[in-house]
């Protein structure tokens, strides 16, 4: 029987929502989409698209520090932007910054909103811990 490995954040929209922040389940990481959320689950630097880039990358850095992975193990990757023409290149900026070498699969999306008002990034990731990390 295969076990599941979760990962959360405790911040209020876990179980308000009914989410994972991650979920490893054989040797394949799941992590949901992640955001500029401070330590207490709050929503911060509303309209500042590098701070929130820095916060969500931090928080993914928590998922795969509790998963002992590293970002090399990284498979894909989903980025959602909003105001993507106006902010890809930030958005490749701040990517190449995080992954150095590596480059996972990647799909970056321009939507219009996202959850909270003032949003304007949200990652997620598939981590394989079979990868050399």
């Amino acid at each position: 029987m295969a076990t599941i490995d979760v990962f959360n954040h405790n911040v209020p929209a876990e179980s308000e929502f009914g989410y994972s922040q991650a979920i490893k389940s054989g040797e394949l990481i799941h992590v949901s989409g992640q955001l500029a959320l401070d330590e207490a689950g709050e929503f911060r630097y509303a309209g500042d698209f590098a701070a929130q880039l820095k916060q969500t990358y931090a928080n993914l850095d928590k998922v795969l520090d509790h998963y002992g992975v590293t970002r090399n193990q990284v498979v894909s990757q989903t980025l959602y932007v909003v105001d993507l023409r106006q902010r890809a290149a930030a958005t490749a900026e701040g990517n190449l910054a995080y992954f150095g070498d590596h480059r996972p699969a990647s799909t970056v999306l321009g939507v219009t909103e996202l959850t909270f008002p003032g949003q304007v990034i949200e990652i997620s990731f598939v981590i394989d811990e079979k990868l050399p990390r």
